[in-house]
């Protein structure tokens, strides 16, 4: 298995060193991300193996479970190993399985700020970031407390998801922003301009669903093809090619299954070569 220090490392504002392959914790949760796992044992182990294989940053959010998948990491892994960074977001309530509402009133906001610190056992949240803006509430409302949160020695560091280029501008006059967390996959790359903001900005650019290849990983397609050639996986081929493509990239690939958390790991050491890179670059 490929050591994960080959993915390398980036600095993350307000954290310092990470290495550029993380842990998604959604998954230690009941399906729709709803309740309780299967097996929380089989959950729980899944986190230690993340950290005993070297993972040093795990992304969790209240409302995985909701509330679950904070409690499981706290479970397994309390106390923290020192340099574990774990990232949590609030901002999205939950109404039932697959259901996901955004609220970014600041009310909520520090209310879910203050029962992440109680879940996780922490003085302070090393990335406290927003789930999604809220439509319907101001930007200066929601990016405010979070302002708040970070001059209170309450979080480390602060985050967004979903957001544009100019809602990152929008927040970086409140707080530095360390990392945005948008959806980005060799299918799925409607956030190009967002990465390049955040590569020449110096921005922790968080992939959700990294794993996701769509048709490219069919018979025949490109991550097939490409996977086959290499003697890799699928899961493989695009984190490779998602390690690949920016300096500032950070994915967190998120199982309940030890083997496949291994699988992705191993992935810090896979190499896309000029012939693998061409033609996944060119399908989308």
């Amino acid at each position: 298995m490929s050591d994960i220090t080959a993915a390398g490392t980036l600095e993350f504002t307000g954290l310092g060193t990470v290495t550029r392959l993380g842990f998604g914790a959604m998954r230690l949760t009941g399906p729709g991300i709803w309740g309780e796992p299967a097996d929380a044992e089989t959950a729980r182990a899944v986190a230690r193996r993340a950290v005993d294989l070297g993972v040093d940053f795990i992304d969790t959010a209240d409302s995985y479970g909701p509330e679950v998948s904070e409690r499981i990491l706290a479970e397994a892994l309390h106390p923290y190993p020192p340099g574990l960074r774990i990232a949590t977001k609030a901002g999205q309530v939950r109404t039932g399985p697959n259901r996901w509402i955004p609220v970014g009133r600041a009310e909520y906001l520090r209310q879910q700020a203050e029962l992440s610190l109680r879940r996780l056992r922490v003085e302070a949240l090393d990335v406290f970031q927003l789930h999604r803006i809220d439509p319907k509430v101001e930007l200066a409302e929601q990016f405010g407390v979070m302002a708040e949160l970070l001059a209170e020695g309450k979080v480390r560091s602060l985050g967004l998801s979903e957001v544009s280029v100019e809602e990152i501008r929008i927040a970086q006059t409140y707080f530095p922003v360390s990392s945005v967390q948008n959806r980005y996959s060799l299918v799925h790359r409607g956030s190009e301009g967002v990465l390049e903001h955040c590569t020449d900005h110096g921005i922790a650019f968080i992939p959700w669903a990294p794993l996701d290849a769509g048709r490219l990983a069919a018979p025949g397609g490109a991550v097939d093809a490409v996977a086959t050639r290499l003697g890799v996986t699928h899961s493989q081929v695009a984190l490779g090619w998602l390690l690949q493509r920016s300096p500032m990239m950070l994915p967190i690939p998120g199982t309940g299954s030890v083997a496949h958390l291994e699988e992705n790991v191993a992935a810090a050491g896979v190499i896309l070569d000029d012939a693998a890179l061409v033609p996944l670059d060119a399908a989308s």
